[in-house]
């Protein structure tokens, strides 16, 4: 018996979603998650970021405060070990706050300056991981002075949506966690490392790592928020004096504990080696 043959032509490749998402087609996921930040980030002018990373869990001011009240409430009902932990982890919680709205006004202080330098290209762009706490702060701050905000977010296990004050066309999600780091790195010209966890030291030293390595410029700025925090959880002169670190490496850190003092740090290290775009995002 003959084969029917017929005159349909067959999928092309990449509209084959069975292929694109096949381990063959890796390479190409991972370009896709280069070439479409770069049309996106082109089309919106955006010349260079300023990164602002932190804990996802630090709650705003009045979502901390709330949660003291609920958490006083149940323990006056109920005094047990379990409410006077839940009461203590509110106090932290509402403690923690502050982070929360120091970011959101630095955020807005840096938009408000970075937007007299007008649009085309945008400079000093805030950018964040894109989820709650410390980066929906610093997408706030952005919005609250009526700019634009870049949001690099990532698929996890737990899926987090991204937060809503970022602007939607520079809202970003990433499959690869290197491709995501990439996009930090590549155009920031500042990090501001507010309290955090793993993530947010993942990317301090991924940033450190290419500056000491001379992968990104040593004038690029780091700036540790929070001494109080950053000091009890990183010994930063341990490493410098076990020899591990040199004195230029350590001085690659700057450390701020106040709003006003981060944005003059921020400003003054901008002005003096930033003021040329010098890459070529817009080319």
């Amino acid at each position: 018996m003959k084969r029917k043959h017929t005159n349909q032509h067959a999928k092309l490749a990449y509209h084959d979603m069975r292929f694109v998402e096949s381990p063959a087609a890796r390479p190409i996921r991972i370009i896709s998650e280069y070439l479409d930040p770069l049309a996106r980030l082109r089309r919106e002018g955006v010349g260079d970021t300023i990164v602002m990373f932190g804990s996802a869990r630090i709650l705003p001011r009045d979502k901390a405060e709330e949660k003291v009240r609920q958490a006083a409430k149940a323990f006056k009902r109920h005094r047990s070990s379990e409410t006077r932990d839940h009461l203590s982890e509110a106090r932290n919680a509402a403690e923690m706050s502050r982070y929360y709205e120091e970011a959101r006004e630095l955020a807005r202080l840096i938009t408000c300056w970075a937007m007299t330098f007008g649009d085309r290209p945008r400079r000093f762009v805030i950018c964040s991981g894109g989820g709650p706490g410390i980066m929906e702060a610093a997408n706030r701050g952005a919005a609250d002075a009526g700019g634009k905000s870049v949001g690099l977010s990532i698929e996890l296990p737990h899926e987090q949506a991204p937060n809503n004050y970022i602007s939607p066309e520079l809202s970003f999600n990433f499959h690869y966690f290197f491709m995501r780091k990439l996009w930090f790195a590549q155009i920031a010209k500042a990090l501001i490392v507010f309290p955090g966890g793993f993530g947010t030291m993942d990317e301090l030293w991924e940033m450190l790592t290419l500056m000491q390595t001379g992968k990104l410029p040593e004038h690029n700025l780091v700036l540790i928020y929070g001494r109080k925090y950053w000091d009890k959880v990183l010994n930063w002169k341990a490493m410098l004096r076990g020899g591990t670190i040199s004195q230029r490496e350590y001085s690659l850190l700057r450390f701020s504990d106040t709003v006003e003092d981060a944005f003059d740090q921020v400003r003054a290290v901008l002005e003096q080696y930033h003021m040329s775009l010098d890459n070529d995002l817009l080319e």
